[in-house]
């Protein structure tokens, strides 16, 4: 006779019942913040920062950062930070909405989607999961290093991870600080030719050698974890 299924407590059936609607939710939010950057009338925007005056780097920050929580790509926001403010100003203020985005999508992941996942993770992605909150802040630098999804989605599944804040943000920080400057630096010069010189891809280079030097150390970690195991 097979042994009787788990009894399932209120409190846990409640739980499970909030699953679904907090997803459809963020899922709204994501859309009309993606409805709203569709609209949003871009031609218009450097007339917008000069009538802004000091004003303008807070207007564009709060703006860049419902475009990243709306999965508008990061290289975008840069290179336009960078032909609004310059490529120090680009850099600076393009760096703070990430940030801000990121905070706001782990938080949004977190609510919406760790007891999910919790709940319904298979052995695969609950090995993932533990593999991530181990290599914490290094596993957070390479991810955001490399563009392999929208600055924006990469936030919500980190939020739904076991990955501390603390190593979430500042891995975001430090992964993003190369590509930020480089782009800015890019769009600036989008505006005014005379200012790209190879000063401008010593940022990317940067990044490029701090992936590089993170990975080695990563897969020297793994051998080392691995050696006692296989002994």
């Amino acid at each position: 006779m097979a042994p009787d299924a788990p009894p399932q407590t209120p409190s846990t059936g409640r739980a499970a019942g909030t699953h679904w609607p907090r997803l459809v939710a963020l899922a709204g939010l994501v859309g009309l913040a993606g409805f709203a950057a569709w609209k949003l009338p871009l031609e218009k925007l450097p007339a917008w920062v000069d009538q802004l005056g000091p004003a303008a780097p807070a207007v564009a920050v709060l703006v860049c950062t419902v475009l990243l929580c709306a999965l508008v790509p990061r290289t975008a926001i840069s290179l336009g930070c960078g032909a609004l403010f310059g490529a120090i100003g680009g850099a600076v203020w393009s760096l703070t909405a990430a940030l801000l985005a990121a905070t706001i999508t782990y938080a949004a992941g977190r609510w919406a989607g760790r007891d999910f996942v919790a709940a319904h993770a298979g052995d695969r992605l609950a090995r993932l999961d533990r593999w991530l909150a181990r290599r914490g802040l290094l596993a957070v630098i390479v991810v955001r290093l490399q563009p392999i999804a929208p600055f924006g989605l990469v936030g919500y599944a980190y939020g739904t991870s076991s990955v501390r804040f603390r190593h979430y943000l500042l891995g975001t920080a430090l992964g993003g600080l190369p590509s930020s400057f480089s782009y800015a630096t890019i769009g600036a010069a989008a505006i005014a030719p005379h200012s790209l010189s190879w000063l401008t891809f010593i940022p990317a280079a940067t990044g490029i050698l701090i992936s590089a030097a993170a990975a080695l150390h990563w897969r020297h970690q793994t051998r080392t974890t691995a050696r006692p195991a296989t002994a």
